[in-house]
């Protein structure tokens, strides 16, 4: 048997617009009665016994839920004068099972009780307190986990000047033992489980864990609360956030995605948020991401931070985005690092993990926890350990430029997309990729299993960005998808001839691919190209069999003549001229290979040796696109 309490005894004051007479839990909630709601609610979870403690109109309550099946027990408890949410517990506690749960009697909530009692059962606690971060945490009552999830202290609102706490708010629903309620029978009342009793707890040595989730609960205690979550069940928001739900997520990295790189930080203080990223996460917030940050801590393991220490600089970067109304629902980090032998290192966390980026074991563990679909999600940073992580999980990569930009060169994988910064990457993850989806639809719908699809067109058009648009969704479609830049192929500056086809390899590139594109399953063993150093690099292994979808993008793809009989489709990608004018000189300038005037000078010989013959591709081509015209609305080209 699993029971539920439900706090059921107030009068609603500040809903006394809308109840028209009847007690809060028969408030009306898009039809449907509150209690009605939460009674179905917990009865979908495994919860077979409620009791509901009733003062206010209790003879309403009763009339409602007599003789109605409700998939549940349901006993009403009435509790007398006002005692507060604890009181009325304790009031009643000879009645209650060894362990039940605590459901206030004005919040709509959509949570995995199972799941919420197993991480109880495992932690071995007194009480589980269900808690989640949100967008004021500034003035909001807050609580402080340690890293094993054991609840150390609640911190009241207002917080002392430059506290700066991790955004963890009291969801007010809790798992108990009755055993650990007993000792408290005599405690005084009125008397609040948040305020009162639990501190108390506490403060005597219980202990109380804390149930991270982004699971949908929310009080609906003032009309305009109501409002909102009516208009939540109406637009799917309650269904969605349901852990039985495959949710969409953003995996982020820490240091130089969020914040400035700046060396092994083991301070507060030298955490410093890069411009842009408190509203860059407000968006994937409000987008209904689960917004994940992953990032290797081997500060830890040098000896430089303890995990607390390490939890205070977190707590700085969460007070900074909650500033803005932001917030991250999870955060997984690796203390670890292989290489020991070094003064001050924790000898304990000195080995190869399976959490360390490029490995996947973080990622795992979050999706399991949170249900998290990898074909539906992204990962947003800047190195290649991040890229690879990405690639072995089965999400979406996109580089930013920002800290090592993918200099890091420790492995040869390529990004699935690329932006400026956190910011840009959020735009292109919610505002652009859905524009281009939208727009290759009929593209999408028509390939089929072991075709090529070339992509060409200018530098800079947008190729890299609808290739990997094709990917993703054609992947999402349980298609065997690979892309290649041709890009991998560039020849060292020294050995270039004239023209595009003097900077491009296409004869080795279609060496390397000629068993796929005569038909059979190959094995290639990849070059790479540093572009910042403009040399050729090793650039791992690719495994295509006879069904792989390849996609191949690069300025000369549709120019190249690569002699197969599969099945081709060729797409051009065109753009606002000025606008890629802008790009290439602001790449070039980027990557430290010309001045501004220099850049513009580079573009202006491309203009002479490269883009008449690569427009010439036009004309073989099956689709033309413009995505700086999809992304602005104008019709495409």
């Amino acid at each position: 048997m699993t029971q539920a309490v439900i706090l059921a005894g107030g009068k609603g004051t500040r809903l006394a617009e809308r109840l028209n007479g009847r007690p809060k839990p028969l408030v009306d909630v898009d039809g449907i009665p509150l209690l009605e709601r939460q009674l179905r609610a917990l009865a979908a979870h495994g919860v077979d016994d409620v009791f509901v403690l009733v003062n206010h109109a209790a003879e309403q309550i009763e009339a409602f839920v007599s003789g109605r099946d409700f998939g549940c027990k349901v006993r009403l408890v009435h509790d007398g004068e006002p005692k507060g949410t604890a009181g009325a517990v304790l009031a009643c506690i000879d009645m209650l099972a060894e362990r039940f749960l605590i459901v206030y009697g004005d919040t709509l909530f959509d949570i995995d009780l199972e799941h919420m009692i197993a991480a109880h059962e495992m932690a071995g606690a007194d009480a589980t307190l269900l808690l989640h971060p949100n967008d004021h945490p500034a003035d909001s009552d807050l609580v402080e986990l340690a890293s094993s999830g054991a609840i150390q202290a609640f911190h009241s609102y207002p917080h002392a000047p430059g506290r700066e706490l991790r955004n963890l708010v009291n969801a007010a629903l809790y798992v108990v033992e009755r055993s650990a309620l007993e000792p408290w029978r005599s405690f005084s009342t009125p008397c609040d489980f948040a305020k009162d009793l639990f501190p108390a707890m506490l403060v005597s040595g219980a202990h109380l864990n804390g149930f991270v989730s982004f699971e949908y609960i929310k009080d609906l205690g003032t009309p305009s609360r109501l409002d909102k979550v009516v208009g939540h069940l109406r637009n799917g928001v309650v269904a969605r956030a349901s852990r039985s739900k495959p949710q969409s997520a953003v995996f982020i990295d820490r240091d130089g995605t969020l914040n400035a790189l700046k060396g092994y930080i083991s301070r507060p203080e030298d955490l410093v948020v890069l411009p842009g990223v408190p509203a860059a996460v407000k968006r994937l917030n409000d987008a209904e991401y689960r917004v994940v940050m992953i990032t290797n801590q081997p500060v830890v393991a040098r000896g430089e931070c303890t995990d607390e220490e390490l939890q205070q600089i977190h707590n700085r970067l969460e007070s900074v985005l909650g500033a803005e109304g932001a917030y991250l629902d999870a955060t997984f980090y690796c203390p670890h690092h292989p290489d020991a032998g070094f003064p001050g290192e924790v000898t304990s966390l000195k080995f190869a993990c399976e959490c360390r980026k490029p490995s996947t074991g973080l990622f795992v563990k979050a999706i399991a926890m949170m249900n998290i679909d990898p074909c539906r999600s992204w990962m947003v940073g800047d190195t290649t350990s991040d890229l690879l992580a990405a690639e072995r999980v089965g999400v979406s990569s996109v580089l930013v430029a920002t800290g090592e930009g993918g200099a890091d060169g420790k492995y040869p994988v390529a990004p699935d997309f690329v932006a400026h910064d956190f910011g840009a990457a959020v735009r292109l993850i919610v505002d652009v990729y859905p524009l281009i989806v939208n727009a290759v639809g009929s593209v999408l719908s028509k390939v089929a299993p072991g075709e090529l699809i070339l992509v060409g067109g200018p530098a800079r058009s947008g190729k890299t960005t609808l290739t990997g648009v094709l990917k993703r969704e054609l992947r999402s479609r349980g298609l065997n998808v690979q892309s290649l830049s041709l890009d991998r192929w560039i020849l060292p500056e020294a050995d270039r001839g004239t023209g595009v086809y003097g900077r491009y390899g296409i004869a080795e590139a279609q060496a390397s691919l000629l068993g796929w594109l005569e038909g059979s399953g190959c094995e290639l063993s990849l070059p790479g190209y540093d572009r910042s150093k403009r040399l050729r690099v090793e650039g791992g292994n690719l495994k295509l069999s006879k069904e792989s979808i390849l996609i191949l993008e690069g300025v000369p793809a549709l120019l190249a003549d690569w002699p197969t009989a599969r099945s081709t489709r060729r797409l051009y990608v065109t753009g606002d001229e000025d606008a890629r004018r802008t790009r290439v000189i602001d790449d070039l300038v980027d990557r430290g290979l010309a001045t501004p005037q220099q850049a513009v000078g580079i573009y202006n010989e491309r203009q002479a040796d490269e883009v008449e013959l690569v427009e010439a591709g036009r004309s073989f081509s099956d689709v033309v696109l413009s995505l700086d015209a999809i992304v602005s609305g104008r019709k495409i080209s």
